[in-house]
């Protein structure tokens, strides 16, 4: 790639930290990448004044009228938020925050921008707004028609995907299947190679406590996730497991194994929060979304209505995942 990769950044819901990480951390990120803000530019001027930085906040009607100059943040210009109040949870901010979205991967399925990084939406909000899926990761893969994808989150030398995530754990513990472990390995190490480790280590997860202990608590390891790494190393995945949960999460952050897929939301989630949020409020890491067919980030952090406005909101994470977006890009393009 000649130039710079071109990420479209949205905004998230309009009462968040959204526009503020995206303010804070552009001076940041753009050194990786161009980029595009989809929201509401009048928030965005809000987030700015309030933050009385040096930056310039240019309102665009179209993404072809982007000028990515040093010193301006270009936004598409959605103007769908009224009377706008931050920490208010309102359907009306679900609707926006959808629109931005949307708008977003019009343009990546375009090939307007190169990839998308997501602020946080507010799944409250995006329920009394009507959406069908819980979050963003949902919506890409219908708008994209993918079946098999996977949430990985990055933080630092640790790596996580998951097999299931927004599901209660009962219904979770059905998801264990040997289809659907072994679709999660998969795309796992597709979604390694976009970071630039072409031959990566997998580690998988056990569901029970020690990995069933031998079939003494429960036999879902060796009946369903066994068969999936054994089937995933005969097509040539270098995979092992399945591994004890308690130490293998451990055993991947001190390097012997590249990432961990995980059975379900907080067997993966909580390893990495542990990291991410024990830095003394700066709060970091990157969620990743595996087995599209384009590059998608995310901060891995919420809305934080109780601290939205005010100023103190960590831009860290969203640094990280302009990096991470840029790095699949440039390596998805090398790759052809």
């Amino acid at each position: 790639m000649d130039r710079k990769p071109r990420l479209a950044l949205t905004m998230g819901d309009p009462a968040g930290i959204g526009a503020e990480v995206i303010v804070k951390a552009f001076t940041d990120a753009r050194e990786d990448a161009d980029l595009l803000v989809v929201g509401d530019a009048g928030v965005v001027r809000e987030a700015a004044a309030d933050l009385d930085v040096d930056l310039s906040v240019r309102a665009v009607a179209d993404a072809a009228d982007a000028s990515y100059e040093l010193g301006t943040l270009d936004v598409l210009d959605c103007d769908n938020v009224d009377d706008h109040e931050w920490g208010a949870l309102r359907e009306e901010f679900g609707v926006a925050s959808l629109e931005y979205v949307e708008r977003a991967i019009d343009l990546a399925l375009a090939d307007t921008v190169d990839g998308i990084v997501t602020a946080p939406i507010n799944k409250q909000a995006t329920r009394m707004a009507g959406a069908e899926h819980a979050g963003h990761t949902g919506l890409l893969a219908e708008r994209t028609g993918v079946e098999n994808y996977s949430m990985m989150l990055v933080e630092d030398d640790l790596r996580v995907t998951h097999v299931s995530t927004h599901v209660p754990l009962r219904e979770a513990c059905d998801l264990v299947t040997t289809e659907n472990v072994r679709d999660t390995i998969r795309v796992t190490r597709d979604g390694l190679r976009d970071l630039g480790i072409v031959d990566p280590a997998i580690a998988v997860a056990g569901l029970n406590p020690h990995a069933s202990d031998g079939g003494l608590l429960g036999d879902e390891d060796e009946a369903e996730i066994a068969p999936a790494v054994e089937g995933a190393t005969d097509e040539g995945i270098d995979a092992t497991g399945p591994e004890s949960p308690d130490t293998v999460y451990v055993r991947a952050a001190r390097g012997e194994f590249d990432c961990v897929v995980s059975m379900y939301h907080d067997e993966g989630h909580i390893p990495i929060k542990m990291l991410g949020f024990s830095s003394g409020g700066e709060v970091s890491g990157v969620n990743m979304t595996v087995g599209l067919p384009l590059v998608r980030t995310s901060v891995d952090h919420g809305t934080a209505f109780d601290i939205a406005g005010e100023g103190v909101a960590s831009p860290k994470s969203m640094v990280d995942a302009v990096d991470v977006a840029a790095t699949a890009v440039r390596n998805r393009a090398t790759r052809g």
